[in-house]
């Protein structure tokens, strides 16, 4: 889910008024009885569970500090769960087809899933292409092992809350410049959950989760690439009150390689060439992500020319036998020295080469642009 401030387009440091004004500008466009738009009813979730946490001084401290784990909470909310939220539009829309608030939603008390987490692992290049399996380390949250996750210490249990009676809110009637409505909030001794724990267990301190460090080994598939994402079902943080547990999401980063560069599934590296294997041809060393490999360099190969080595590049994403090519981009070295030796038979060459061109009334050849002769 996205950041919550960035879901109401506030800075972080907003005060209540400009909270408020900002969540009913958002939740006025994306209630699903004006906005029918796919999606919409989605943003409404969000930007109504964004306000639930920020409007709260105790909630927004610690999303401050540990983002979303840090509310001890699951996913999204539905409908239910947005209580006085759901209950306040259905008054302020009600004109178009919404129901007078009359009522709302009994909060759900039962399990919640937990929260997806987040890893950023960076990799090298040679594994992003061939892939590897990798041990990360994980923080997260687990339920308890004392309690088994109900928070309670052993022999004892939840009870109903007495303040809402188990349903998980309170309501107060309210006027606004919108109206007479009433508001529906989540109940604040149980805070929402319709029980609270009398004897809380010593492990967890009555939370039913505890912070766990462990090893995690994952399989990196070939073939991927920077911001790939993999989902590691079921080793996000664990669910309250015996809810399943959310999924951890590792977003690659992969190291620059020094000499190759990727292009999809295609890899790219220069070579270098004298100017006497730009002529007359020769077979070469070149590095590739197989290791060394040998190079054929035709005769006559130009300045820029763009050689291929097939099935040496980069894999299809699921499909390692599909593999994308090696190309090389030629470069050619010519030398800034020559002894009286080579100079001489250079000369030779190019006056050969000049004679010849003015037989057959024409200009060719790498030598004539070597040395300016036709």
């Amino acid at each position: 889910m996205a950041d919550y401030y960035e879901l109401l387009g506030v800075a972080r440091n907003a005060d209540a008024d400009t909270l408020k004004r900002a969540y009913r500008r958002l939740a006025r466009q994306y209630h699903p009885d004006v906005n029918k738009d796919p999606g919409a009813e989605d943003k409404f979730k969000e930007i109504g569970r964004a306000y639930e946490v920020l409007s709260d001084p105790q909630s927004r401290a610690r999303y401050d500090q540990f983002g979303e784990a840090g509310l001890g909470g699951g996913g999204m909310p539905d409908m239910g769960d947005m209580g006085g939220f759901a209950d306040l539009f259905e008054t302020f829309f009600s004109g178009f087809g919404g129901a007078a608030a009359a009522g709302g939603g009994r909060r759900r008390s039962g399990p919640r899933q937990g929260d997806d987490l987040r890893l950023d692992l960076t990799i090298d290049f040679r594994e992003a292409v061939f892939g590897i399996e990798k041990e990360i380390p994980l923080r997260h949250l687990e339920s308890c092992g004392t309690c088994g996750g109900s928070g309670a210490k052993a022999g004892s249990g939840p009870t109903t809350c007495g303040t809402c009676g188990g349903v998980g809110q309170v309501r107060r009637a309210t006027r606004t410049p919108f109206g007479s409505f009433t508001q529906v909030a989540p109940c604040p001794t149980c805070e929402g959950s319709g029980q609270v724990i009398a004897d809380p267990c010593n492990a967890c301190g009555g939370q039913g989760l505890q912070q766990v460090s462990k090893t995690l080994r994952i399989n990196i598939p070939g073939g991927v690439d920077t911001n790939s994402r993999l989902r590691v079902a079921g080793e996000g943080n664990a669910g309250q009150r015996g809810g399943p547990p959310g999924d951890l999401y590792v977003v690659l980063n992969v190291r620059p390689h020094p000499s190759l560069r990727r292009d999809g599934q295609t890899i790219h590296s220069e070579v270098t060439l004298s100017y006497l294997q730009a002529i007359l041809g020769d077979t070469i060393e070149v590095e590739t992500v197989d290791g060394p490999e040998a190079l054929e360099i035709p005769a006559g190969t130009q300045p820029g020319a763009v050689l291929t080595m097939k099935n040496k590049g980069v894999p299809r994403l699921g499909n390692p036998v599909a593999r994308g090519n090696h190309q090389f981009t030629v470069k050619v070295q010519l030398p800034t020295r020559l002894n009286g030796e080579e100079r001489e038979l250079l000369e030779q060459l190019a006056g050969h080469h000049t004679r010849k061109g003015d037989r057959h009334h024409h200009k060719s050849g790498l030598f004539g642009g070597l040395f300016g002769k036709g």
